[in-house]
């Protein structure tokens, strides 16, 4: 009778120790990240991204790029730091509101939060992405100034590291003069932007 039991017993632990290395390989969502045919299930895609998200960024406006696709610089590099709140409707839109200051005085002398401008993102499949942001008429920064960042998606789609890769601007001169906007709108600007979820607002 006891080694009967003891059979039942040792059966059992190999059952749950089996059980518990499948889920271990698993992970913790429940799969391997393939999708049973030899591909990839992906990990996110724009509906990753829904909601409101706290962006800061901070960087360096340099100057203009020329036609030969080098930089410009203007006369003297200008600090920018930049808060922002960015709405993601899940699909591929989203709506943005920033203050920023830029060489120590307010973007655009606008000392209060400028809801003039929206975008769009795209999110690939490792988390990867692109976003744009295009700002619209009736704010202190003119319609048709436009930031295109480079995107990771991190820590279950709740954080977002970003670092622009093309800004367009509508009036500037480098600083010796050889390249003047609107001819050559495209600025050298070094910044990067951090974005975290939003999951409560007011007080707790």
């Amino acid at each position: 009778m006891k080694i009967k039991q003891s059979s039942i017993l040792s059966a059992t632990a190999v059952a749950l120790f089996s059980i518990s290395g499948a889920v271990q390989a698993e992970g913790p969502s429940g799969h391997d990240g393939h999708d049973g045919h030899g591909g990839s299930r992906g990990l996110c895609s724009n509906a990753t991204l829904r909601g409101p998200y706290a962006f800061t960024g901070h960087g360096e406006i340099i100057g203009l790029i020329g036609p030969n696709n080098k930089v410009a610089p203007y006369a003297s590099t200008s600090i920018l730091d930049d808060v922002a709140l960015v709405t993601f409707d899940g699909t591929g839109g989203f709506t943005r509101t920033d203050f920023g200051m830029i060489g120590g005085l307010p973007k655009g002398g606008l000392t209060t939060f400028n809801p003039n401008q929206n975008g769009i993102y795209s999110v690939n499949s490792d988390c990867t992405g692109t976003m744009k942001i295009t700002y619209t008429a009736g704010g202190a920064v003119p319609a048709g100034v436009e930031t295109d960042l480079n995107m990771v998606i991190a820590a279950d789609g709740t954080l977002v590291e970003s670092v622009v890769y093309r800004a367009v601007t509508v009036s500037g001169t480098s600083g010796d003069g050889s390249v003047t906007c609107p001819q050559y709108c495209e600025q050298a600007v070094q910044e990067n932007f951090e974005g975290k979820k939003i999951v409560v607002y007011g007080f707790r």
